[in-house]
């Protein structure tokens, strides 16, 4: 997969369809674009080419009044999952607040058209863009008749009577709905990061955990215990995330995500792991002394292993 970083690196050539977005989540939706984009590509033999951007443009705009976006997927994310679904061309931009003035009719002018080519342009159904997104389809229309390209409008994927969006995928996170999630992102939803020491309370109780530096701007599942899976030393290892604050054993107010891996007790120090959250097991909740803890840990242990025989 080729990666360009700015539109100087990428070559010049007519022959090109392309689609722009920030694709936070790489959902099903999302997945419909990236399938016509290479359909379009295939038929015509045109160069198929994503547009991204990097930092999400709402992180660069954040207003105050406003709670900071949180991200399905970072970068690097993304980039793995545009390799699965087998795209070739990826033009990642460098987004800033002097980008963002730029006018929706520059930008597809003077960085479209005359730094990339363009024969074809993907939208979704509410895509918008631009300075103070003012470019939309009827601005891509009357651009077209001029600079001779085509557009193809990709209505919204349907789930249940729902428009699939990254917006909508957060909302579940924030109700702890995991399947919804991964039923709409057509993956499982996943977080990264180092292997970082904790107090160690885990090892000394025998249930000895990772926990996890994921990135600032990651979006986390919202407190509880949950089913996950990670790939260790190439092999699956299911284990048991808690996200939260710890209110048996701390006062914090500091959320950390640890896990406990129902088969696997090496030490994963320094290691970076993938997390994948497959079920919601319960909230997290403060246990009045250790036995109650270690007595509910066996309860979470018991349901995690009869909802592993579902996957």
């Amino acid at each position: 997969m080729n990666i360009y970083r700015n539109f100087d690196e990428i070559d010049y050539k007519k022959e090109t369809v392309l689609t722009v977005g920030t694709f936070d989540g790489v959902h099903k939706g999302h997945q419909l674009i990236i399938s016509r984009l290479l359909d379009n590509a295939l038929k015509n033999n045109w160069r198929p080419v994503l547009l991204t951007f990097d930092p999400h443009p709402q992180i660069v705009l954040q207003r105050d009044n406003l709670k900071p976006v949180k991200l399905l997927t970072t970068i690097e994310e993304r980039l793995e999952l545009f390799e699965k679904f087998g795209l070739t061309d990826i033009l990642i931009i460098p987004f800033s607040k002097e980008f963002a003035k730029t006018t929706p009719e520059d930008f597809v002018e003077n960085y479209l058209i005359e730094k990339i080519g363009l024969s074809k342009i993907l939208i979704g159904f509410d895509h918008m863009f631009g300075k103070n997104r003012g470019g939309n389809e009827t601005l891509l229309n009357s651009m077209s008749k001029v600079f001779h390209f085509a557009i193809e409008r990709i209505d919204a994927l349907q789930k249940e009577g729902e428009k699939v969006s990254s917006s909508k995928i957060r909302e579940s996170l924030e109700t702890n709905a995991i399947k919804d999630v991964n039923d709409m992102l057509g993956h499982n939803y996943s977080v990264s990061g180092d292997v970082v020491p904790g107090d160690g309370r885990g090892r000394t109780i025998g249930l000895p955990t990772a926990n996890i530096n994921y990135p600032e701007h990651k979006h986390i599942p919202t407190n509880g215990v949950y089913l996950v899976k990670s790939v260790i030393n190439g092999m699956s290892k299911y284990g048991l995330a808690n996200i939260g604050t710890r209110p048996t054993f701390t006062n914090s107010r500091n959320t950390i995500l640890e896990v406990y891996f129902l088969d696997f007790q090496d030490d994963l120090y320094g290691s970076c792991l993938t997390i994948e959250f497959l079920d919601f097991i319960r909230y997290e909740q403060k246990f009045k002394d250790l036995d109650s803890f270690l007595l509910q840990i066996a309860l979470d242990k018991e349901k995690a292993m009869q909802l592993i025989n579902k996957f």
